[in-house]
């Protein structure tokens, strides 16, 4: 639960194993820093998404492939230290080609990812619900999944194209039947624009497949029941803890210069004793007066 408290035996992506077993659909929630982890193991989410978008958003920056890979490994690390939870981690093309994709697999185990989500885009990426993308040639695909499993065989490796807006849906599927023959363990088609689409991916693919639920995007609001229903296995919410924070803290603080004074809007705040009992502030006081009794 935090550094205070040791480390599950197993490492994460046997976590997201095992929920991957279940009969149940995995909702994994966008988080950027480890307090949004905390909030969506709080209210029961047990998987997470360390989305790029939202972590390069956080940084000021654009999903642009500007964020590093020593830059995610470290959130990824923050992120599964506060709250033990498997989590999917965004990184965009491998960072770089084969080579540059093997430092990352490995990188990444390191840093207690459970899985990692790798996408067929060419440099430098963009978001996958706007146009002008482009995309690498399957074999250079394979070789970086591939090489992922070889590097890093106890690490999940999300299988990601953007194929269907640039070449159409029967070749997105065909890329996505090559990726799961070269050893992906789920599969993430980007970018659908109805349920027919979805539908057509789980007849067929024979592994787990991840469902892209984003705002403002190119696929219309689908809920985790129906996501279900289509055969879908894992839906991922990138950005939506990050845009919900970011139009409540700019209404406060217009509130705020408007109005010189806070009071009108605490009933819409964290309250100090939930702030503390989120991050168990007592238990590290506790632990912080064990440790000096010891030393009498």
């Amino acid at each position: 639960m935090s550094w205070l408290v040791e480390e599950q035996d197993a490492h994460p992506y046997q976590t997201l194993k095992t929920l991957l077993e279940k009969e149940e659909i995995i909702s994994a929630i966008g988080v950027y820093n480890p307090i949004v982890g905390l909030i969506a193991r709080d209210v029961g989410f047990n998987c997470l998404y360390l989305s790029g978008a939202s972590l390069s958003a956080s940084l000021g920056l654009p999903d642009l492939s500007l964020i590093e890979l020593n830059e995610v490994a470290t959130f990824t690390r923050y992120i599964y230290r506060a709250t033990n939870l498997p989590i999917i981690v965004d990184v965009d093309t491998g960072f770089g080609e084969v080579l540059n994709v093997a430092k990352t697999a490995k990188e990444m185990y390191e840093s207690k990812a459970a899985a990692i989500q790798i996408e067929d885009q060419k440099l430098p990426k963009k978001c996958g619900h706007l146009a002008g993308k482009e995309i690498i040639e399957t074999k250079h695909m394979v070789e970086k999944i591939k090489v992922a499993k070889q590097v890093s065989p106890n690490i999940l490796v999300v299988a990601r194209t953007d194929a269907k807006a640039v070449f159409g849906l029967q070749e997105a599927i065909e890329r996505a039947k090559t990726y799961q023959n070269a050893g992906a363990d789920i599969i993430f088609p980007e970018a659908l624009e109805n349920q027919e689409e979805f539908r057509a991916f789980s007849k067929a693919i024979d592994i787990p497949l991840l469902a892209n639920m984003t705002e403002f995007g190119k696929t219309p609001y689908i809920s985790v029941d129906q996501f279900k229903e289509l055969g879908y296995k894992i839906v991922i919410f990138p950005v939506t803890t990050l845009r919900i924070a970011n139009k409540a803290i700019k209404e406060a603080l217009l509130e705020l210069r408007a109005s010189g004074t806070q009071k009108n809007m605490l009933e819409k705040m964290q309250t100090r004793s939930e702030l503390y009992g989120l991050i168990k502030y007592t238990d590290y006081e506790e632990f912080d007066k064990r440790i000096f009794e010891q030393k009498k």
